[in-house]
């Protein structure tokens, strides 16, 4: 009673800390380095905004986060290191963007690579329990190991960096998905995962409330590689402390940002485009601008973004009954595949023909 006493005093908080700390974000951006933080670029391709927004978020959340580890330090006598390390890591990267330290994305994806390396290195992270033989026995070469993961922790954070373009539309993905690990770690008695994934989960709320329906600030690439990083490590460890749910079922959880980079990537390809360049074909600017021109909405930014995580939750939530059943988990994740294909195609047609 005692350890979950310390551990709702501990997210009770870091709930206040949080609020005031993005509230305070919020409010005094535009003074950091002569608004040095604030998004200018109001002709970028995965710009939808036209006044100056600041893109501190990825800052309120590092310092609630920072706290949080070291609080639970203190109360538990744990170092959170995996979570700390990888985090200060990823959000040091993004954050140089996000103070106009102009890096080439080439440059950016090298930087990330050593970064992840060094942190797969530090923490001995492995993937374990994934529902395909051949891998199993992959996995056991520790060069082949590091690569699977680095290639696994890179889409995510890029997937979640991809789709962060719209108000609420990246926060609210990531806490759906932290809400059903949540479940899962709670339901299992994994009480340490348990109280990292609702910290994250309260960060997550609120910087929601300063973003959505109108944004008082962005992410920045430093949030969306942060949270996208966290989600990712999120779903690792929950996938090796329960090896009874099939690995499938949490690559059904990542799929919009793991496919959203896989299809971004090879479409460009396609046309002949450098695949590290930002367009604006991406699935949720298509939505975007097919709801902006069927004439009923005015602006369906933060539309846009509860319409793609309606579809994407219906979409989960029947396999969540199912979890334990790799075969079905595998079929459900390769349907999810057809689907995107199609609803893409439906979308790309409509918005050509206009």
């Amino acid at each position: 009673m005692m350890n979950e006493s310390a551990q709702l005093s501990l997210l009770s908080v870091i709930s206040l800390l949080s609020f005031f700390v993005a509230l305070l974000i919020s409010k005094y951006s535009n003074k950091i380095g002569n608004g040095i933080i604030l998004d200018h670029d109001f002709e970028k391709p995965q710009a939808f905004h036209k006044e100056l927004i600041p893109r501190s978020g990825g800052l309120a959340c590092i310092i609630s986060l920072s706290t949080f580890f070291i609080l639970y330090n203190l109360l538990f006598k744990q170092f959170l290191f995996d979570y700390f390390i990888l985090s200060i890591l990823i959000f040091s990267i993004g954050f140089l963007e996000d103070v106009k330290f102009k890096i080439s994305p080439k440059y950016r994806l090298v930087l990330m690579i050593i970064s992840l390396l060094i942190f797969i290195n530090l923490s001995s992270i492995t993937i374990q329990s994934i529902d395909l033989k051949f891998l199993n026995t992959w996995m056991d070469n520790n060069l082949f190991s590091t690569a699977f993961t680095l290639l696994c922790l890179l889409f995510i954070i890029n997937g979640a960096n991809l789709i962060d373009g719209f108000n609420g539309l990246l926060t609210i993905h990531l806490l759906l998905i932290n809400f059903i690990l949540f479940f899962i770690n709670l339901n299992n008695g994994h009480e340490t995962l348990t109280t990292i994934i609702t910290a994250q989960i309260v960060i997550l709320v609120t910087f929601l409330l300063f973003n959505f329906p109108r944004a008082k600030m962005f992410l920045g690439d430093s949030g969306s590689y942060l949270l996208g990083s966290l989600v990712a490590l999120n779903i690792i460890n929950t996938n090796n402390l329960n090896p009874q749910i099939s690995s499938f079922f949490f690559c059904i959880l990542l799929f919009y940002l793991f496919f959203e980079v896989f299809f971004s990537f090879f479409r460009k390809l396609y046309l002949r485009r450098s695949p590290l360049k930002p367009d604006k074909q991406h699935l949720h600017m298509l939505l975007y601008e097919f709801l902006n021109r069927s004439g009923r909405f005015k602006d369906s930014n933060y539309l846009n973004s509860i319409v793609i995580n309606l579809i994407y939750i219906s979409l989960i939530l029947p396999v969540i009954f199912f979890n334990d059943n790799g075969l079905i988990c595998k079929y459900w994740f390769f349907s999810l595949i057809v689907i995107y294909m199609v609803f893409y195609s439906l979308l790309y047609s409509f918005t050509k023909k206009q």
